[in-house]
């Protein structure tokens, strides 16, 4: 039996062997995202997210939130083209629409789950992005349900902490912490997909059995709305190149060295993951070099 290729550390060495298009060219050709999420208590994560696929380079954003928040996430980020979604009385978004859908089709990547809980209305909705998009799916936070399995080729990108991880495994947190690498391996495997483990180590795992591990994050890293800002990263990348791996290793890249230039300049604690996203256009022009 052929013996799994070794873990590889991701550089920005590395990183310049599967180079970024070119930065050239209008906005059609840098993509669509659209961003599926948020709620009437946390509508923010979706504006985070959006705004980091803004800051990666993509070419449109449309942003499908909870009806009542819309108006407010329209101002927020006048960038984006907004659609509101019919919700629950607890503010969740409950299904889809015909728009939802239309948007689907005409995406270049799509993230789903920021601002979302686990439910089952939740579930419902990942399986009607999945039925519709053609494209890259970053799958984030409250839509990473256990039941995930792209179609052969088209893997999805998947962003679990560890807790996320224990949940969506099966497995007690304690057993992620100490195999966090035999983990998401095979669950990558299993569900056909790119599978990122965040943590001051962070593990991204591709479907073939090639294992990536990112030693360079920051305490600081660990705040709320993190982890929205580094799907939306994976899916403004995924927009620009159409390689879910290649997006996830740049956004996770990127998303340590701009905690890295906010310890510098702020603190190693006390950064808002509002300001993550600022530094990334620049750290990407120095990579590309």
């Amino acid at each position: 039996m052929k013996a799994p290729p070794a873990p590889q550390r991701l550089t920005a060495r590395l990183l310049r062997g599967v180079p970024l298009p070119a930065p050239g060219g209008g906005k059609e050709q840098r993509g669509r995202v659209l961003a599926i999420g948020g709620s009437g208590t946390v509508p923010g994560a979706l504006l985070l997210a959006g705004v980091a696929a803004l800051r990666a380079g993509a070419g449109k954003l449309q942003l499908a939130t909870v009806q009542a928040v819309a108006q407010g996430l329209a101002l927020a980020v006048p960038e984006a083209l907004v659609l509101g979604l019919p919700a629950d009385a607890q503010g969740e978004i409950v299904r889809g629409t015909a728009a939802l859908d239309h948007a689907l089709q005409g995406a270049d990547a799509v993230l789903i789950g920021s601002g979302m809980r686990p439910a089952p209305a939740t579930t419902s909705l990942v399986q009607r992005a999945i039925r519709h998009a053609r494209c890259t799916l970053v799958i984030d936070a409250g839509a990473l349900v256990p039941e995930l399995r792209a179609r052969p080729g088209a893997p999805f990108v998947l962003t679990p902490h560890v807790g996320e991880m224990a949940e969506l495994s099966g497995m007690e947190k304690a057993r992620v912490q100490r195999e966090p690498h035999e983990l998401a391996l095979a669950f990558a495997r299993r569900t056909r997909s790119v599978l990122v483990l965040k943590g001051e180590t962070t593990f991204v795992a591709a479907p073939d059995g090639r294992l990536w591990i990112h030693p360079g994050g920051c305490h600081g890293l660990g705040t709320s709305g993190s982890g929205d800002v580094l799907a939306g990263l994976i899916a403004g990348l995924a927009a620009r190149c159409a390689d879910a791996l290649q997006a996830a290793l740049w956004g996770v890249f990127a998303h340590a060295q701009a905690g890295r230039l906010l310890e510098g300049s702020v603190g190693s604690l006390g950064f808002l993951a509002r300001e993550i996203a600022d530094g990334v256009p620049g750290i990407l022009d120095r990579i590309r070099g």
